[in-house]
């Protein structure tokens, strides 16, 4: 009673009643995400005067590597056994086991999203719109930064992906639907905000950079600094989360999201360090068929 008083109580309905059919708040969050990024990158492509034709191809690649690495990152970081223990749950919206159920798309890592795109976007530069890959990674950073803090809005949402007990922290906010999982209700970070905080203060960030500065002209100077303030985020705030699942790998404190997110770090100073060796001219950025 106590805990109700002094600290917020997140306790909210999974989605909006359609008749039948639930339209849950996180599916809603994934929607937006996507949609504002869509038109989003409607803007960047005119800003660069780039054909239009490139955006739809560009969409379906990002959408696909998105859902299919982040599935297949979770299950391979965090819940390997599914591969044995219901295999088709790994690629569709389903369970089969110990009942058959539909479950949406749930159990998604943005670590798995992450590879699966520099793929997509490697296929999509080389056969699609013939630039650079770091070109399309530059500006593709800007909207999946701004699309990850819908992301986490939507785990909010859903009360997943909670942080460990705040004690008299005045961030703390009570999460009942967590009791079955984690026990006794206390008062824990809202990780998820704090990350969607995050990720929206980078999309401001990387936009006024490439709106007010040159830096789109050193390719790949945008994408690295995306990659390491993302994962640096994501390194931090995983100190307040709950693990996720079982732990995959850990090492000197570290769980599996923190040493995932140094490799991309790393790689970001690196392809930050090497972008004026890729430096082009502001022709050269919008010459396009």
């Amino acid at each position: 009673m106590l805990f109700t008083l002094l600290y917020i109580t997140w306790d909210p309905s999974k989605g909006i009643e359609l008749g039948p059919f639930t339209l849950h708040y996180y599916s809603l969050m994934f929607v937006l995400a996507f949609g504002l990024g869509y038109m989003l990158m409607t803007k960047i492509f005119k800003i660069d005067q780039v054909n239009q034709k490139y955006l739809e191809p560009l969409f379906t690649w990002t959408l696909v590597g998105t859902i299919l690495g982040a599935r297949l990152g979770h299950v391979i970081f965090y819940q390997p056994e599914l591969f044995q223990q219901d295999f088709w749950s790994v690629f569709l919206p389903i369970q089969t086991q110990p009942e058959f159920k539909f479950t949406g798309f749930s159990g998604l890592a943005s670590h798995g999203a992450t590879i699966a795109i520099i793929f997509t976007t490697l296929y999509y530069s080389y056969k699609i719109i013939k630039k650079s890959p770091f070109w399309v990674y530059d500006r593709l950073g800007i909207v999946v930064a701004l699309g990850g803090a819908f992301v986490r809005i939507g785990n909010f949402f859903n009360s997943e992906i909670i942080g460990k007990p705040a004690g008299n922290s005045p961030f703390a906010i009570l999460f009942p639907q967590q009791s079955t999982e984690y026990g006794e209700i206390v008062p824990r970070y809202p990780t998820q905000l704090f990350e969607a905080f995050g990720y929206f203060a980078l999309f401001l960030l990387l936009w006024f950079l490439y709106r007010k500065t040159n830096k789109k002209y050193e390719q790949g100077w945008l994408f690295g600094l995306f990659f390491i303030i993302l994962w640096a985020i994501r390194f931090f705030v995983e100190f307040l989360k709950e693990p996720q699942g079982d732990e995959f790998i850990t090492f000197a404190g570290l769980n599996t999201g923190q040493i995932l997110s140094i490799p991309f770090m790393i790689a970001g100073f690196i392809i930050m360090l090497t972008s004026k060796n890729r430096t082009i001219t502001e022709e050269e950025n919008s010459k396009m068929d």
